[in-house]
């Protein structure tokens, strides 16, 4: 596996992240710390079980990064503290993930939905991890606990994520504003889920469109 291989992900969401001038200048740690409850990269991340490092002159702290938001724009950094660093664990061989951004236009727009999808499948193909994070359906980036609950340890197939959606509604409660009702928050939401789970079905299905590439490439520079 290459160094950048959890990284993957990102890839469809920084095609359409900011401009050009932005991703050459902005930082991951400045878009975390702005702590937008629509920021792009936090539910990929959280989703990719990354960990925050705070440190300070008294020490260093690791946070997993699902609880390094606490409120609408509220963080865990204490006076004095700075994010040093964000680490994303190697994921395990078969372990399927994807980024979403749903926004009214391609480019230069503010989500109103971005969702980070993981999975893990046993050899019998029973769900044994998953992680399924959002932005734009609560007050922070936070996780769907409901809809995880109802698909960890069953099969993994388009019958199980039908069954475990409803989960979703108790899992948050959106907001109405100019980028989309709560109804059409919940509907996107949903729809993400059902799209993951057709791009990582073992049996592709031929009536979907081919995927856009990223214009977006990481290399490792030696």
């Amino acid at each position: 596996m290459g160094p950048l291989r959890p990284l993957t992900p990102l890839l469809r969401i920084l095609r359409y992240f900011a401009s050009r001038q932005i991703k050459h200048r902005a930082t991951v740690g400045g878009n975390l710390c702005n702590a937008s409850p629509i920021g792009d990269l936090a539910p990929a991340l959280i989703a990719l079980g990354a960990q925050v490092v705070l440190r300070s002159a008294a020490g260093a702290r690791t946070l997993p990064l699902e609880q390094f938001f606490l409120a609408y724009r509220k963080t865990a950094l204490q006076p004095g503290e700075v994010l040093a660093a964000v680490r994303v664990p190697e994921p395990p061989a078969g372990a399927r993930m994807a980024a979403y951004k749903v926004s009214k236009r391609r480019e230069l727009d503010i989500s109103a939905v971005a969702a980070g999808l993981y999975v893990e499948t046993c050899p019998e193909g029973l769900v044994t991890e998953v992680r399924a994070a959002f932005g734009g359906m609560a007050a922070t980036p936070a996780r769907a606990r409901g809809l995880e609950a109802a698909l960890r340890g069953k099969p993994w197939t388009e019958a199980t994520v039908e069954a475990a959606l409803p989960a979703l509604a108790g899992d948050f409660t959106p907001m109405t504003d100019h980028r989309g009702s709560a109804w059409f928050r919940g509907q996107v939401a949903e729809n993400l889920v059902r799209g993951f789970y057709l791009e990582t079905a073992a049996t592709p299905r031929p009536d979907l469109p081919p995927r856009p590439a990223a214009t977006v490439r990481l290399e490792v520079v030696p």
